[in-house]
């Protein structure tokens, strides 16, 4: 079997929502992810994605403010 047989990856699933924070994505992207995400990578990758994007607003407030 190969490192990709169908099984969702967690790199997609990062992928995937990240580009959703942005707001850029493609129709035939939304049809994948129907079939190719794991709802709990999602969840993960949407915490980590929060987390680091929070991270960066704290950082240049501090940054301006400083």
């Amino acid at each position: 079997m190969s490192s990709n047989d169908g099984r969702p990856s967690f790199l997609y699933s990062l992928k995937a929502v990240l580009w959703s924070f942005v707001g850029l994505r493609r129709k035939s992207d939304f049809d994948k992810d129907e079939v190719k995400l794991n709802p709990f990578h999602v969840i993960v990758a949407g915490l980590l994605a929060v987390a680091l994007f929070i991270g960066i607003l704290v950082t240049i407030v501090k940054l301006v403010v400083s």
